[in-house]
């Protein structure tokens, strides 16, 4: 396949608990090859909060292809750690889509706080899929109003289930 220079933002957190839902493990190599494969996604850019912990997940991901964008931590009332990369996704996909760094962007997340980045992405012709972490009952109405294609991550068990080797 030729090549399509597609860019993938994938929103990390709701990736995580997405697919911690699942009934299946989850394997993130394998999302990286089917991105490549499927969606000729060249550059899949990770969103994430920056929680020291998670150093050894991190140098994976970077091994397994992605590009990790870290965002300070903050913690709520109850030590929960929150990332907000809400926003770093929708400036950086902006920015690419400008500087015509990108040919499509693959969205992944369920959050329909995206909405307004997939409309205007869909102006200009920019947008090839979102990828749901979440079924359809969990996946924002407002991302299925823009009419943009979405593709569930649950109905592609057979291609991303972990596989002890």
């Amino acid at each position: 396949m030729e090549p399509k220079n597609n860019f993938a933002y994938i929103d990390g957190a709701n990736l995580h608990k997405g697919t911690e839902s699942l009934s299946w493990k989850f394997d993130y190599k394998r999302f990286r090859i089917w991105l490549r494969e499927k969606y000729g996604v060249e550059q899949a850019y990770i969103f994430l909060g920056l929680v020291p912990k998670y150093k050894d997940l991190y140098t994976r991901l970077q091994e397994y292809g992605y590009t990790l964008v870290f965002k300070e931590v903050i913690f709520d009332g109850e030590g929960k750690a929150k990332g907000n990369c809400d926003a770093d996704i929708v400036v950086r996909a902006m920015q690419d889509a400008y500087e015509e760094k990108f040919s499509k962007a693959v969205l992944v997340s369920s959050d329909g706080d995206f909405s307004p980045l997939v409309k205007f992405l869909i102006s200009k012709n920019k947008i090839e899929t979102i990828l749901s972490p979440y079924d359809t009952k969990k996946c924002s109405v407002l991302l299925k109003r823009t009419g943009v294609k979405i593709a569930y991550i649950s109905e592609q068990h057979n291609i991303l289930e972990y596989r002890k080797k």
